[in-house]
């Protein structure tokens, strides 16, 4: 039988079949928590995002730039005709990722203490330093494999064979969630072990799922090793050194690396600010402060993923695609595929955002069941979702087009505002009698905001890149976006949110999605924004997507 999941793919298919890859990935990253949260409850919740947080952060250290970077210069040699070069590149990748991953791992095995003593400092009442200090080890197992798991899916991606790679993505997800609900009921509700071995087994799981997709992407390339070597024509390759391999390597992933760790910081701020400020300064109890933060770290995050799936599909394809136009001077096709991808995102992000945001109540309740503070903390939270998909898309194209000084200069702006701002807007929410958790978002808003806004002027300014098209359109997203909330209070006045059986809320999201759905598309068809953005109607393009070769 033909191997279907082995076809090369233009940008619009690989957009498409990289966005439903990750949009699953995440989708089963948001169900898991259902059971997940009933099994450790909010304070579980508040380790689980101590340790995922300092995970993030070493991660980015040790991987964030790695999948990218090599994707684009395994698919510049190929463009080139380079096969030897292409080949080094993915071996010096390998061992790059490794040295990394085991440098990193030994960092956070070696200075979880001082980690977890930073994270609570003076405040007593809910987790123990001993018990972020576990399972901050425990999910650093995970630094040992994903490295290398990541130069195989940028070799995948290079190639513009994207399946496989988000194949590999959801096989890691349905493992590390099964290992998560499974090994945390059985730990704390059967074999009885405490709350804190609990947690350490469900991270674990984050271990087993990105080996297990090692192992997958492994015996997907040696089964196709055939056609990895096919290029576009015949050239006399000239020898291309280890280091001269290595320095365009680094080139490519240090700006990778910059942006995924700045990110973090952003999590850092919250983790070393939220915590202590409600308990100092706004009167919440340790464990209420826990709660509202375990709601930031991990349990309102999940949806945040399904924002930022979008994004991620479009990059992922993206960059090979930019990189070929790159490579072939082909500055009409850059600009083209640059204001496509933005359009793209924009369409697809602003009413999944307001959509979430709309429907916060029955969402939370059905995920999580009544809270006081989870509702309130998702309709605000989503935006967040966005301006970082935004923020995330124009850094990454700049990094593209080698620009790393802006890119590092809107990093660093960005992270200055959010620490400068975080308590001073905490305290001016506070002062104002709103809930002072929203200044620690609107802080994190303004900083990727102002990032993605000082990428956008350069982009325009710089290198001519024409938005009008995307404003044009940006005013029929935003219309076809109102059109459907309009429609979502005017079907709430006949149909509330008024259940507390978590299971009725279903009916809630699924009523009240459906019509902002037909709203949303009907209308941005009717404008004929989807066929200025997709060249014909929406369904169209994906049934075009799905039936190509």
């Amino acid at each position: 039988m033909k191997d279907i999941t082995m076809k090369k793919s233009s940008f619009l298919t690989g957009t498409f079949i990289t966005t439903i890859g990750i949009l699953v990935s995440k989708i089963l990253g948001a169900l898991y928590v259902v059971p997940f949260h009933a099994i450790i409850g909010e304070k579980g919740g508040a380790l689980y995002g101590y340790a995922y947080t300092i995970y993030t952060g070493f991660l980015s250290l040790s991987t964030a730039g790695i999948p990218l970077a090599i994707s684009r210069v395994v698919s510049e040699y190929r463009t080139l005709g380079y096969q030897k070069a292409k080949n080094q590149a993915f071996v010096l990748g390998k061992r790059i990722a490794q040295i990394l991953g085991l440098v990193c791992f030994l960092l956070v095995f070696v200075f979880a203490p001082f980690l977890a003593k930073a994270i609570l400092g003076d405040v007593v009442g809910g987790n123990t330093v001993q018990d972020i200090t576990f399972v901050i080890r425990v999910i650093g197992t995970a630094i040992l494999i994903v490295p290398t798991l990541s130069v195989y899916r940028g070799f995948f991606e290079g190639h513009r064979f994207f399946s496989p790679s988000s194949i590999s993505q959801v096989l890691e997800q349905l493992i590390r969630v099964s290992i998560i609900i499974f090994g945390s009921f059985l730990f704390l509700k059967v074999f009885r072990f405490n709350l804190t071995s609990c947690v350490g087994v469900a991270l674990f799981g984050a271990t087993v799922g990105a080996f297990s997709s090692y192992v997958y992407l492994f015996l997907k390339r040696f089964k196709n090793r055939n056609k990895f070597q096919k290029t576009y024509h015949s050239v006399n390759e000239p020898i291309v050194t280890n280091k001269a391999i290595l320095r365009k390597i680094f080139y490519y992933a240090i700006p990778f690396i910059l942006i995924d760790l700045f990110k973090s910081f952003y999590g850092y701020s919250d983790m070393l600010t939220l915590i202590k400020f409600l308990v100092r300064k706004a009167s919440f109890s340790p464990m209420e402060a826990e709660t509202i933060y375990s709601i930031f770290s991990t349990w309102a995050q999940k949806f945040n993923m399904i924002v930022l799936a979008i994004s991620s599909g479009i990059i992922v394809s993206l960059i090979p695609n930019l990189t070929e136009s790159l490579v072939k001077e082909e500055k009409q096709q850059i600009h083209k595929r640059i204001v496509q991808g933005l359009n793209v995102l924009l369409y697809l992000t602003i009413p999944l955002t307001l959509g979430i945001s709309f429907l916060a109540e029955p969402i939370w309740n059905l995920f999580y069941g009544s809270s006081i503070y989870g509702p309130n903390i998702l309709s605000y939270y989503i935006f967040v979702g966005l301006f970082v998909s935004l923020f995330t898309f124009t850094v990454i194209v700049l990094q593209s087009l080698k620009d790393f000084k802006i890119v590092f200069i809107s990093l660093l702006v960005g992270v200055l505002l959010k620490v400068f701002l975080n308590n001073k807007l905490l305290f001016a929410f506070y002062q104002m009698r709103f809930p002072a958790y929203y200044g620690a978002i609107t802080a994190t808003i303004i900083g990727y905001f102002t990032s993605f806004f000082i990428c956008l002027i350069v982009l325009q300014k710089k290198y001519s890149i024409s938005f009008e098209s995307v404003i044009k359109n940006f005013v029929d997203i935003m219309c076809s976006s109102i059109l459907m909330i309009v429609c979502l209070v005017i079907v709430r006045f006949f149909v509330p949110f008024s259940s507390n059986v978590r299971i009725h809320n279903l009916w809630f999201i699924i009523i009240y999605t459906a019509i902002g759905m037909c709203a949303y598309f009907g209308y941005s068809n009717f404008c004929g924004l989807t066929k200025k953005i997709f060249g014909n109607n929406l369904l169209f393009t994906l049934k075009k997507m799905v039936l190509k070769k």
